[in-house]
């Protein structure tokens, strides 16, 4: 069995993780420790430590967030890893890194779906108590065989206990082919909240959003966040790409707020041009992130920009603002799920 009390050399803290906790990281940032990380599913490489003494157990295979250096000189990610056992570890803790809400574990009920394309449905899960999370911050769901995968929120946070997700349906995909296949009174167990890409709450810029495929949550929290602010002018504008005219979505979840076609505006790209043509589409054609930067030129470092997409889109959007653009690397948030 794992789990067991696990000590950072640098600064003594301790923590305990228990076998429910599912990674060394997990119980870390459930205890309120400032663990560093970012994708928290192995990909990033944010969460690496060094083990000082005991035994880990590796939760997955090659995680693409360690590099062959790392794995020669025996680095770990905690997000990956479970101790077994009493353990210490090398890490360096950080203020930013301790949650800002309390990270839970939890069952809830799915309550409704509501499909959005042929692909993409969001999901409302009742959860026991308030719904306390960041907009743009993301939660784990646990499926079957302990797997466990990262969705953000599309809604906002709310004393009711309602956890949005919208989520997208991959071909071959076993834990989103799970999630669509669950009834109306099913429930998971969520792990949340969690992830640092989340609404700032200093910034007084015009803001730029932009989402591509199931990257919708996230970017329509902030921006439903962003919208309800009150007494302030600032622009928000939400850019979504998709390959075909059927994949494009999101707006209705906007439409409502009393500041849209004002403040708040949305702008639908289609990069498929033949896609578009048959079916009339007569909006934009392209890739988002050209959208962005023809529209908003050198001014685009004006603004406080997030993003989330699938990961090609991801990139270029990285080269065309940070190293084109030269936007300062504080102005832009995103999460990297890959």
């Amino acid at each position: 069995m794992t789990g067991g009390e696990i000590i950072i050399e640098e600064t003594g803290e301790r923590f305990i993780q228990l076998p429910t906790d599912g990674s060394i990281l997990r119980a870390a940032l459930r205890a309120g420790i400032g663990f560093p990380y970012e994708c928290s599913s192995g990909g990033c490489g944010s969460c690496r430590f060094r083990p000082i003494s005991g035994e880990f157990v590796d939760l997955a295979e090659n995680p693409g967030g360690l590099s062959e250096r790392d794995k020669r000189k025996g680095v770990r990610l905690a997000c990956q890893s479970s101790a077994i056992g009493d353990v210490s570890i090398s890490v360096s803790t950080r203020r930013e890194f301790v949650p800002k809400h309390s990270f839970a574990r939890f069952e809830a009920n799915l309550t409704q779906v509501r499909d959005l394309t042929s692909d993409m449905r969001e999901f409302t899960f009742q959860g026991p108590t308030a719904a306390m999370f960041i907009p743009g911050q993301y939660a784990l769901i646990e499926g079957p065989e302990g797997m466990t995968r990262c969705y953000s929120m599309s809604n906002l946070p709310n004393n009711g206990g309602e956890w949005h997700f919208i989520i997208k349906r991959v071909a071959g995909g076993h834990f989103s082919n799970w999630l669509f296949g669950l009834e109306v009174g099913e429930s998971v167990t969520i792990d949340g909240p969690i992830g640092l890409a989340h609404v700032s709450e200093t910034s007084q810029r015009d803001v730029i959003c932009i989402a591509g495929g199931s990257g919708l949550a996230p970017i329509i929290s902030i921006a439903r966040a962003l919208a309800s602010e009150q007494d302030t002018e600032r622009l928000i504008h939400v850019f979504y790409g998709g390959r075909t005219p059927a994949d494009i979505c999101g707006e209705d979840y906007l439409s409502g707020f009393a500041c849209w076609g004002e403040r708040l505006r949305f702008h639908s790209v289609v990069s498929d041009e033949e896609a578009a043509k048959a079916a009339g589409w007569s909006g934009e054609i392209g890739f988002v992130h050209n959208s962005v930067i023809s529209r908003f030129g050198d001014r685009v470092r004006d603004h406080e920009i997030y993003f989330a997409g699938p990961p090609p889109m991801a990139t270029a959007l990285q080269t065309a603002l940070m190293i084109e653009m030269k936007v300062p690397f504080e102005q832009i948030h995103f999460d990297r799920f890959f």
